[in-house]
């Protein structure tokens, strides 16, 4: 039975001598590859003291890392001949690598086991480390959340407390406002009404008092006019009486001169009615 590297060479329409040629380099390789990977299976490391396997593991991953490097040797030595003989090597080098580099990294696995499991062990800290540090961030941001929710809340109902207290003691300050307005008014309306009543009674005294003061000067017109009349009539009447008396004088004064004109020009004796010539005739 064929196995796949015989395949691929025949596939490869190589003539008998170079397939030959491919076959005998790269077979030992195939066998190889065959018995590690029975041998790899049969390495299971599960325990840190399975030292034996361990180093069995580093032994066969580096005998197939040789292996691997000495078919990259002969897969570009084999290369340089035609472009056909290249693709058929290179396509039993990528078989061949298909199957042994699987083994290698398992094997590697085997023998860096500690290694492997220290790091899952350190990865697994690490993401326990990094769980814990999310779930504390997790818990931490919770109770800030919920801190600052009930400081929100407390600062809502110290807010409400506040504007309670606020509308409260503006309704106090608008009462006493009114009432403070209201007493002004009503003290405003009492003294409206007091000056009111003031100005009417200084009214009313004012008019009393320039009625009294009009039926005063009234009444001392009247009087100086009673007077100037009764002054004026006495003065008339004064007038008259002198002139009167003027006349009167007048008349006796001239009835006197008269009398006396008569008495100069003739004296008669009232016993003998013998009539004497005046003194002023007496030289006659």
């Amino acid at each position: 039975m064929e196995n796949q590297l015989q395949v691929i060479v025949k596939d490869s329409g190589l003539d008998e001598t170079k397939a030959r040629f491919i076959l005998e380099n790269f077979q030992n390789y195939f066998e190889i590859a065959s018995e590690w990977t029975k041998k790899a299976q049969t390495i299971i490391v599960k325990s840190a003291d399975q030292k034996a396997d361990m180093a069995m593991a580093r032994v066969g991953r580096l005998f197939l890392r040789e292996k691997r490097i000495d078919i990259e040797k002969a897969r570009k030595n084999l290369k340089e001949q035609a472009l056909r003989e290249g693709k058929a090597i290179d396509g039993i080098a990528n078989v061949l690598k298909a199957l042994i580099i699987p083994i290698e990294e398992y094997l590697d696995g085997q023998e860096r086991f500690v290694e492997i499991m220290e790091a899952k062990e350190a990865e697994i800290k690490r993401i326990e480390l990094e769980t814990k540090i999310e779930a504390d961030r997790i818990a931490k941001e919770k109770a800030d959340k919920e801190e600052l929710e009930r400081l929100r809340i407390e600062t809502e109902v110290k807010k409400r407390e506040l504007e309670e207290k606020e509308k409260a003691l503006q309704a106090e300050k608008d009462k006493a406002e009114a009432e403070r307005k209201a007493h002004e008014e009503a003290l405003a309306k009492e003294k409206r009404e007091s000056e009111a009543r003031a100005k009417a009674e200084k009214d009313k005294a004012e008019a009393e008092r320039k009625a009294h003061e009009e039926a005063l000067a009234k009444e001392k017109r009247e009087s100086e006019a009673r007077a100037k009349a009764e002054k004026d009539k006495a003065e008339a009447e004064t007038k008259k009486q002198n002139e009167i008396t003027r006349k009167k004088i007048e008349k006796e004064q001239h009835e006197k001169e008269e009398l006396q004109r008569k008495l100069d020009g003739l004296i008669k004796c009232p016993k003998c009615g013998h009539e004497f010539k005046g003194a002023s005739n007496a030289g006659h």
